[in-house]
């Protein structure tokens, strides 16, 4: 078409160009597949499903990513020894293993954390009454706490009874299904069990108090009930298997939820058993304490003893972050131009459009502020090499992700924490238990279908959407316990609902967004740009030449 062009039109051309190119908004330039070479990672089983599911998404792209689940513990190892490019872990390297000793360094490797799902540690199990499947169990953590060390184990036991409103289950001997190997679940078990049980993990984990990869199978003893499967599928093939009536496991939602396993409710704080669905994760992260200085090498990462014990009665107790380890030195032998370009563009997929369909699968999406943390992470691959493509942008202005944890114009607001549904009364101590899939809604927000009850509706949180900041929280059956967490635009230690400080001064990430609703430009704008590109740059030349071709025809 340039040829075509009258004198003087083509600067006007190439301004209007890049206009439109900015169209698709910040962050939106992305690598040809030409410049990106295989990277592979392993790690988390727990965050598998996810990881999986966002490799699948960018091979379309011709991005080509190896994903490895072996466990936690080992891709920490495989990371550290340069056997990868990237690791995912749910905790940080500690030097050692507080438990068992054994080693847990980067042997020098320079790294960088960032979160890339949040998600609940459920325990799925296979008890059946009459040949038919139990799918209401409920536990308090006492008694979950109790049978993993091997203090209760028969599924009759009275502590088993009273949780389920006296309603007994059969005498059958207790299974606890735990990891064989270096397990993120295991330390998520552990990490809690250490803040709130610790006498009784003291006591199963050789007489120490602290958290482990390694679970001590039959609390150390030569012999127990316990049986311990390698990774996350071995678990879940286990309790599908023959003969496994009994048995009661520890793994992340998302592998029951697909194989349509029931998991136990767990009694929170404020007196409700609830699901690891991903609005009571995100309502149970508003609590997390969150590393906020950027000086610091475990940046971003995790402190969850005010999770465990968030009043919030939609809040499930065993909810957690993982997070991703990458190379931040220019001078990694492992790392290329083309691998960091890769490893740029799979995770901002990951950390942002790759956030949207997390949930319905078993996962939790990150707030804002830690997507917005985890870009600045992203960032230091560019850094070490200039050559890589990432625009910086996207840091402040990350509203094109679809997430539905923020929605635009409300930057101070956690929307999936607001509007998580609240449990029903017979998930109460001394009611129920309530029938199968009451509490169990998973979709997104506005999605329907699916067996599950307590669909969310804008409002069922802290008062309707734009309500203003100091919406009163709602005490309905006068428990003394809100009904919701705190008022919309309250800060809060993490979920994107507030900056600086909390009101018992713990630090929490920085967040800022666009307020724009729309994405890109503004509609007027561009359809204003584009009538003009189209009316004097394209519509004149097409113009002459049929008055051209009119005059050498006569």
């Amino acid at each position: 078409m340039i040829p075509l062009l009258r004198k003087g039109t083509r600067p006007i051309v190439l301004l209007l160009c890049g206009y439109l190119a900015l169209l698709s908004g910040p962050g939106a330039a992305s690598a040809t597949a030409s410049t990106y070479a295989l990277i592979q990672g392993s790690g988390s089983s727990w965050a598998a499903n996810a990881v999986n599911q966002w490799v699948a998404e960018v091979d379309a792209k011709d991005l080509k990513v190896v994903y490895t689940a072996n466990g936690a513990a080992q891709g920490r190892k495989d990371y550290a020894n340069k056997s990868t490019d990237f690791g995912v872990t749910d905790s940080p390297y500690r030097g050692k293993d507080p438990s068992t000793g054994a080693v847990d360094s980067s042997l020098g490797r320079s790294f960088a954390y960032l979160p890339v799902v949040a998600g609940g540690t459920a325990f799925p199990y296979n008890i059946q009454v009459g040949g038919k499947p139990v799918r209401n169990l409920r536990l308090s953590g006492e008694t979950l706490a109790k049978i993993f060390t091997n203090q209760i184990t028969n599924w009759n036991d009275a502590a088993v009874t009273a949780d389920n409103n006296g309603k007994a289950l059969p005498s059958i001997p207790i299974i606890p299904v735990v990891r064989a190997d270096g397990a993120g679940v295991t330390n998520q078990f552990s990490t809690w069990m250490t803040s709130q049980y610790a006498g009784l993990w003291r006591d199963c984990n050789g007489g120490k108090a602290a958290p482990t990869d390694y679970f001590p199978l039959n609390c150390g003893e030569a012999r127990g009930q316990q049986r311990a499967q390698t990774g996350s599928d071995g678990v879940m093939n286990f309790l599908k298997s023959k003969g496994s009536v009994g048995a009661i496991a520890m793994e992340e939602y998302s592998y029951p939820l697909a194989a349509d396993y029931p998991v136990a409710k767990l009694l929170n704080k404020a007196g409700y058993y609830t699901l690891p669905t991903q609005y009571n994760v995100a309502v149970a992260l508003t609590k997390a304490e969150i590393n906020d200085n950027p000086q610091d090498p475990n940046y971003l990462t995790q402190k969850l003893d005010r999770v465990y014990v968030n009043p919030d009665k939609r809040t499930y107790v065993l909810s957690s972050y993982v997070y991703a380890i990458i190379p931040t030195a220019a001078s990694d032998s492992r790392m290329t131009t083309a691998k960091r370009q890769a490893l740029v563009d799979f995770l901002k997929h990951a950390i942002c459009v790759g956030q949207s369909a997390i949930g319905p699968i078993g996962y939790s999406p990150l707030p804002v502020n830690l997507v917005q943390a985890s870009f600045t992470q992203v960032n230091k691959l560019k850094l070490a090499d200039p050559k890589v493509q990432f625009d910086a942008s996207i840091i402040k202005n990350v509203k094109d992700c679809h997430n539905p944890t923020f929605v635009p114009g409300k930057p101070s607001e956690n929307y999936l924490a607001k509007i998580a549904p609240m449990p029903a009364d017979c998930d109460r101590p001394g009611q129920g238990p309530c029938a199968e899939g009451v509490g169990s809604f998973n979709l997104n927000p506005g999605d329907k279908g699916g067996k599950g009850t307590g669909t969310p509706t804008p409002g069922a949180g802290t008062g309707t959407p734009g309500a203003g900041s100091g919406a009163p929280a709602v005490d309905t059956d006068g428990d003394g316990v809100p009904d919701a967490a705190a008022p919309a635009g309250a800060p809060a230690a993490d979920g994107g609902t507030g900056t600086g400080t909390t009101s018992d001064g713990i630090s929490v990430v920085a967040t800022t967004l666009d307020p724009d609703a729309r994405s890109g430009p503004p509609t007027v704008l561009a359809a204003l740009v584009l009538g003009l590109f189209g009316g004097v740059l394209i519509i004149p030349p097409v113009v002459a030449q049929a008055v051209a071709r009119r005059k050498r025809t006569r």
